[in-house]
């Protein structure tokens, strides 16, 4: 027996960027703020050399000029190309920290090597919400344009 199955697809329903634009804002911050503060002060604790914590900031807030240039797109998280270039930007950090923790895994203490990776961490969370959130943002190709009159 033959049944009539309706032959249209079912569509695709559009999944909510607010709650990942959410956690992108709240986890860049976070990143923000640990590694501008949080990662120059625990390296001047646990590091045996104790280097100084005004210089240690002021050489990441230089490293962080890209990022901090990047924080309006981040924040807003509406723009799909702002946010695939901010995407490139935090990709080159994250394989930059993942570097400086390959670095220091061989002679430095836990508690450093502890330091290195919660940065790590924030920037894989990052790029992490970062792609979910380009994946829910409308297609940057099916633009439709109107015609000119």
């Amino acid at each position: 027996m033959a049944t009539n199955r309706p032959t249209t697809k079912p569509q695709k329903t559009a999944k909510p960027i607010t709650p990942i634009a959410r956690r992108l804002m709240v986890t860049w911050l976070i990143w923000l703020a640990y590694r501008l503060l949080g990662l120059p002060i625990f390296i001047s604790i646990f590091n045996p050399s104790s280097p100084d914590i005004v210089g240690g900031i002021a050489w990441q807030a230089l490293w962080l000029v890209p990022a901090l240039i990047l924080t309006p797109w981040i924040l807003r998280g509406r723009s799909p190309y702002a946010l695939l270039i901010s995407s490139m930007f935090t990709l080159v950090y994250l394989g930059a920290s993942g570097v400086v923790l390959f670095t220091r895994i061989y002679g430095s203490s836990w508690a450093e090597i502890a330091v290195y990776a919660m940065d790590f961490l924030l920037l894989l969370a990052i790029n992490v919400w970062l792609f979910i959130l380009l994946k829910r943002l409308p297609s940057m190709n099916n633009v439709v344009k109107k015609p000119r009159q």
